[in-house]
């Protein structure tokens, strides 16, 4: 290989990474029909229908009033030196007709968009009711920029449409062909010499429309990539800080935002090469009847109303066209926006889809609370996080789920929940299949503690009451007495009426897992499940929620994950995974004495917290686990 090449290898692994991320927030192209979109909008529309109807009456009233003036005009100048009074009639006349059109105008553009901002509203709140129920893995490689811009952008592009008065292009179509036919009737042979340019300004315009919805569908992508990026750059905000991503991100950005601007570009240049061309054509057709007229001038055949009301109505002819063809841009951008947000409801992933059978009312009343039988599961292909997994939790027993990173414990949850669909195997709860079971009844058997707390914008009591419209605050008291924390939030300003800003950033992060741990107690599930649940709290916390854990898990079922050993050694079972295997199982002495995988993690995690304790000057802390003699035992098997 030469040394030419190396630098080119070398690059490639770093572009392959960045057309990935471009693949992840970007979007492939779709396959676009606008009658078929505007067709899936119309159960939108529909509950408006006769507001829709009574604008569209309105437009076309109003269009025939507008078709009237150049004959108005013509009989008032034809009739100047012949009758005195003709000009007068034909100004009043003219005023009233200009008056009542320009009041019917009102109506009609209130009415449409009335309808677009109902039909819009109705839409982006199907959009949003639609992603609540899409499943966990739709979600994992679905950038959340991208779902926002379904919600905002491509929904508002779609209300352009109505608020525009993109829909009276049907009152504009009708006036175009009533215009062909007056104008044919006043003198078809300047009509013909008019109109000879028409077949060039179709083709063209046909040509630039596409270009014109290739343009702004690329817009529509761009856009969707930069709310990906942006809304991963925030989310992520403490990380690029803490690393000093800025300038990096700021160059990414910048790419992302050229290419935005570019695309906007290309479809500025196309609509305004269509508004060009149209008033290029447009001018050469009043030139060419006025030729026309000049040629006919010498026999009389053409009175100067009537060349009036030619030029008026050539005028006339070309306005709708105009309008058309600003409309167009917005129709275009709108049923963009339309195919990315049906594209979107074409998603088949349904979080936990009914079965054949869907079962409600008692279980049996005998079977284990959690069953999974020879279970096998991946998040990927050829990737399995279970690999045939069976185990079994009694009712009101308390059982640990232990091992390594990545071992599968948490995928467990997961699957007893029905987050993820289990790929072989069955997942009983209560002695019923989860596929079985419906899943809004399904889960609101169980509590989840999770390691990572999620908190919602509201107050104190409104998280710990999480699911409910109105707290019970007499229950957000007891759930929060039950861990010993009831004090700690009643000191604060607000006590449990204290606002909770966006994730709960204005509490800390064990304020925010005692939080967690009430809002499971408030729900009092028959099975609660701890995931890693006292990860985030110092030790002074973890032993206060250990103690009241206690008393809340008497007589409950419980499902543990904990890292921290030491903090599940009560438990009546401990199963233990490794990779994707359950390799043993018993109490925590029996596992210790077993000298398995168990004894070697517990040792592992004694032997760190000691030489931490040592680091810190202080002496080993009396504990259950084994003694130092034996961890050259422990790392020799290990």
């Amino acid at each position: 290989m030469s040394a030419g090449q190396e630098p080119q290898q070398a690059k490639a692994p770093g572009k392959r990474a960045e057309q990935a991320l471009a693949r992840f927030h970007e979007e492939g192209a779709l396959q676009s029909y606008d009658l078929r979109n505007l067709a899936r909008l119309w159960p939108f529309v529909r509950p408006y229908r006769l507001q829709l109807l009574a604008s569209i009456g309105l437009l076309l009233v109003a269009s025939g009033f507008a078709l009237t003036r150049p004959l108005i005009m013509r009989d008032g100048l034809d009739g100047i030196g012949r009758d005195p009074g003709a000009i007068t009639r034909a100004g009043l006349l003219l005023t009233f007709v200009i008056v009542v059109e320009q009041a019917i105008a009102f109506p009609q553009m209130y009415l449409v968009q009335k309808v677009g901002a109902h039909a819009m509203s109705d839409l982006r709140r199907a959009v949003f009711q639609f992603l609540h129920s899409r499943s966990l893995a739709f979600f994992d490689r679905t950038p959340v920029g991208r779902l926002v811009t379904r919600v905002t952008n491509d929904v508002d592009a779609i209300g352009e449409m109505f608020a525009s008065g993109a829909l009276n292009a049907i009152g504009d179509l009708l006036r175009l062909v009533v215009i062909v036919v007056v104008m044919t009737s006043l003198d078809w042979q300047m009509s013909i010499i008019a109109f000879a340019t028409l077949p060039v300004v179709m083709l063209g315009v046909n040509y630039t429309c596409k270009r014109i919805r290739e343009a702004f569908r690329e817009v529509r992508l761009k856009t969707a990539r930069m709310n990906a990026y942006l809304n991963e750059q925030v989310s992520g905000m403490s990380i690029v800080q803490a690393y000093a991503r800025e300038d990096d991100g700021a160059r990414e950005f910048d790419a992302i935002n050229d290419a935005y601007r570019q695309a906007n570009n290309r479809s500025i240049v196309w609509d305004a090469t269509l508004d060009a061309a149209i008033e290029l054509i447009s001018s050469l057709c009043i030139a060419s009847a006025l030729w026309a007229a000049g040629v006919h001038a010498a026999s009389e055949r053409v009175s100067f109303g009537t060349l009036f009301a030619f030029v008026a109505y050539i005028d006339m002819f070309f306005l709708p066209i105009r309008d058309l063809s600003a409309r167009y841009t917005l129709v275009q951008s709108a049923m963009t926006g339309a195919e990315r947000v049906f594209e979107l409801l074409d998603n088949q992933e349904a979080d936990a889809p009914a079965a054949e059978r869907v079962e409600r009312g008692a279980t049996d009343e005998g079977a284990p609370a959690v069953e999974l039988d020879a279970v096998t599961f991946g998040y990927k292909p050829n990737s399995q996080a279970l690999r045939d997994v069976s185990l079994s939790v009694a009712r009101g027993e308390r059982v640990a789920l232990v091992g390594a990173t990545g071992a599968g414990k948490s995928t467990v949850l997961s699957l007893v929940l029905r987050l993820y669909e289990v790929q072989t195997g069955s997942v009983r709860v209560f002695g019923r299949d989860v596929r079985l079971w419906d899943k809004d009844e399904l889960r609101r058997h169980f509590a989840v503690v999770p390691q990572d707390v999620f908190l919602f914008p509201g107050t104190v009591a409104t998280n710990v009451a999480a699911g409910d419209p109105q707290p019970d605050l007499d229950r957000v008291r007891r759930a929060l007495t039950r861990i010993d924390a009831l004090e700690l939030f009643e000191r604060r300003e607000g006590g449990l009426q204290a606002p909770v800003r966006e994730r709960g950033s204005n509490f800390s992060a064990g304020e925010r897992q005692l939080m967690a741990f009430a809002r499971a107690l408030y729900k009092d599930p028959d099975v609660l499940v701890l995931d890693e649940a006292t990860a985030n709290v110092d030790s002074d916390t973890e032993a206060r929620l250990q103690r009241a854990v206690e008393g809340a898990l008497t007589g409950r079922t419980a499902l543990v994950i904990a890292h921290r050993l030491s903090t599940i050694r009560a438990a009546d079972r401990i199963i233990v995974f490794h990779k994707g295997k359950v390799v043993e199982s018993g109490t925590h002495a029996e596992l210790l004495a077993a000298q398995g995988v168990y004894a070697r993690l517990h040792a592992l995690q004694f032997a760190r917290e000691h030489l931490a304790e040592l680091g810190a000057g202080h002496g080993p802390r009396p504990t259950s686990a084994a003694p130092p003699c034996r961890l050259k035992e422990h790392n020799q098997r290990g």
